[in-house]
This record gives C-alpha cells, sequence and structure tokens, in this order.
C-alpha cells in the first residue's frame, strides 16, 4: 500500500511539475513580442475577435484577393443569408467546436483527446453584416500582401476532396444561423492550440505577435 501512495505522489508531483513549467513558459514566451513588418503600407482593415477563449480573423468577404464565398458556401449555413459582409474563421479542436455547447460543459473526454491531439481538427466560419470594434475585436491595419500571407495560411489548413472543395461538416450544433464548419487539417494539443495556430498565422502574415501562447490573451495583449 504504500508503495501504491509513493507511487500515486511521485505521478502527482510530477504532472504538477509539468502544469507549473506549461504555465511558466506561457507566460514567459507570451510577453516576447515579434513586431510586424515596419515597411508593409497600412491598405486594408482585418480583425481579431475572440469569445474569451478562441480566437478569430475576421475579414472582408470579397476583395481583389480572394472570394471566401466561392468556398465557404452561403448555402451551408441554416439561414443560407447572401447578404453578408464579414466571414470570421478560425481553426480548433472539432469536439470542442461541435460537440460542447459552452465552456460548462465541456466533457473530460473530449477536454482529454483534444489535449493530446487525439482528435480531429475543424475550420469553423461565421458570416457577419457588421463588425465592431471592442476590446474583444480589434482592427488591424495592413497591406495587401500581408492580408495574401494571412489568406493563404488558412487556406492551407481546409481539407479538400478530389475536386479541391472545402469539405462542409453537416451538423445541426452551428453557434447560429450563419455559421458553418469544415474539415481540418492538423492536430489540436497543449502546444498547438486555436490560439497558437492564430498567434502562428499572425508571424506567418508578418503582423505582430507573440512568441508562443497557448491562450488568447497572449494575442490581445500585443494589440492593446
Amino acid at each position: 500500500m504504500k508503495k501504491v501512495l509513493k507511487t500515486a505522489a511521485f505521478v502527482i508531483g510530477i504532472l504538477l511539475i509539468l502544469t507549473g513549467l506549461y504555465f511558466l513558459c506561457y507566460y514567459i514566451f507570451s510577453r516576447i513580442k515579434i513586431d510586424e513588418d515596419k515597411n508593409a503600407p497600412p491598405q486594408m482593415a482585418i480583425c481579431i475577435s475572440t469569445n474569451g477563449k478562441h480566437t478569430d480573423f475576421v475579414m472582408p468577404i470579397k476583395n481583389e484577393i480572394i472570394d471566401w464565398s466561392k468556398e465557404i458556401k452561403f448555402s451551408d449555413t441554416k439561414d443560407k443569408d447572401s447578404v453578408q459582409q464579414f466571414v470570421a474563421i478560425g481553426w480548433g479542436n472539432a469536439g470542442f467546436f461541435i460537440d460542447v455547447p459552452d465552456w460548462d460543459h465541456v466533457k473530460p473526454s473530449i477536454a482529454f483527446k483534444a489535449a493530446f491531439g487525439l482528435s480531429p481538427s475543424a475550420m469553423h466560419a461565421t458570416f457577419m453584416k457588421n463588425v465592431f470594434e471592442n476590446e474583444s475585436c480589434v482592427k488591424i491595419q495592413i497591406s495587401k500582401q500581408q492580408y495574401k500571407l494571412l489568406v493563404d495560411y488558412i487556406q492551407k489548413y481546409f481539407k479538400r476532396d478530389e475536386n479541391g472543395n472545402i469539405i462542409n461538416i453537416s451538423t445541426p450544433n452551428t453557434y447560429g444561423t450563419s455559421d458553418a464548419f469544415y474539415q481540418a487539417k492538423g492536430r489540436y494539443n497543449i502546444f498547438f492550440t486555436c490560439n497558437t495556430w492564430a498567434n502562428t498565422a499572425l508571424g506567418k502574415a508578418k503582423l505582430r505577435h507573440c512568441l508562443w501562447t497557448p491562450f488568447q490573451e497572449g494575442i490581445f495583449r500585443q494589440y492593446e
């Protein structure tokens, strides 16, 4: 019995140490700012938005670089409303996205699978008529080249069928009537979360970001 208790205490101790190191790395790395390309002209605006846990990119549905509605169909949403101006796109764990109604109802099995990359990922897209700037939605002025780099990064995470079309996940569990889910590449885990994905996207687009963050605070701290 004593041996079992000692082993249990050892395992718990190791887990506590690893958890502490994880959050220490987050605290340090999320405060290391990597600045944007200072030579990039401000030619258009996008937004980063958060629901308090997850980061999305809010972009115009159509401009000279891309028409998102040609890939993310209005018909994929419940209301099929084409009178929209913006689309918010984010990447994350499919279980969290689709099977968790809110953060008060996270099943341990879903959290465990997500933490260790044992379940598939998904892209979430939401059409919007208007965008309002506030503490949860921050506007960023970027160049067209930076936007192209951001678009390229986002597009690479959509899984596609043999015809090159992104693959809609048919589910009634959407967040509203103007959003849809799509199959995605990559595996969500504790080191590469939805917010790590968004922070990496900012880096690929040569926009201000932090060295590493699993949480949305690390991103929004750069744009306070």
